[in-house]
């Protein structure tokens, strides 16, 4: 599980991120606080942190200055800026700083879920350590990019794209249309259907398994899986 910490100066605010946080599969909201002070002292006590949302607007400092003093005292957790600060300097300093990702508000679940998935994918593909070549650092730094959703041609239930791919997400390797189906209870055909969407938009990969005889068969990968 990935350990994150919410950082927000309005609790209500902060009660619905966390919400949203623990609706992402493979994260866990490890803890709030609503001041840069409190921010802190959440980071001294975790035993684990590896994510912190922070807001930028704090009732004793600004997130930023968080990060620094986080950076300072020798703390590596990421951060993603999530907050209402929109200047183009308060997004450049976020950058110097060292945030992955900047996400404006308002914003719905899906935006945030982008995010978290992006900074998810970015774990699994470093997992792996070792030396990078180009294609290897391509991906690491593309890995950053969440891609928007498609929008589902019609015919295509928006439910159904989820759960297929929340499935090919989470999966540890690459799935047939058949294994896809059996997890989430739809046809095959229906299975293959939309992996074959995923696979036009860019966000899954397509790969051959060769058996004894006849035609390979057909996997699917998430597009950001090594």
């Amino acid at each position: 599980m990935i350990e994150v910490l919410v950082v927000d100066d309005d609790t209500r605010v902060a009660r619905v991120n966390a919400a949203y946080v623990a609706k992402v599969p493979g994260f866990h909201v490890a803890g709030e606080a609503h001041s840069a002070a409190e921010a802190l002292r959440q980071v001294e006590r975790l035993p684990r942190l590896d994510l912190v949302l922070m807001d930028h607007y704090l009732p004793d400092d600004t997130g930023l200055a968080v990060v620094r003093e986080m950076r300072r005292r020798g703390h590596q957790a990421d951060v993603i800026m999530v907050t209402a600060a929109r200047g183009v300097s308060t997004v450049q300093a976020a950058m110097r700083q060292g945030a992955l990702q900047y996400l404006v508000k308002p914003f719905a679940f899906a935006g945030l879920r982008a995010k978290l998935e992006a900074y998810a994918q970015l774990r699994r593909t470093l997992d792996g350590g070792g030396e990078a070549e180009q294609a290897d650092v391509d991906r690491i730094f593309g890995a950053l990019s969440a891609r928007p959703a498609p929008k589902l041609p019609k015919g295509h239930s928006p439910t159904t794209a989820e759960l297929v791919r929340q499935e090919l997400m989470n999966a540890e390797g690459p799935l047939s249309a058949q294994e896809i189906a059996e997890r989430t209870g739809v046809s095959r055909q229906t299975a293959q259907r939309y992996l074959k969407l995923l696979e036009r938009t860019g966000r899954a990969r397509l790969t051959l398994k060769y058996g004894d005889a006849g035609r390979p068969e057909h996997r699917y990968v998430w597009a950001t899986r090594g």
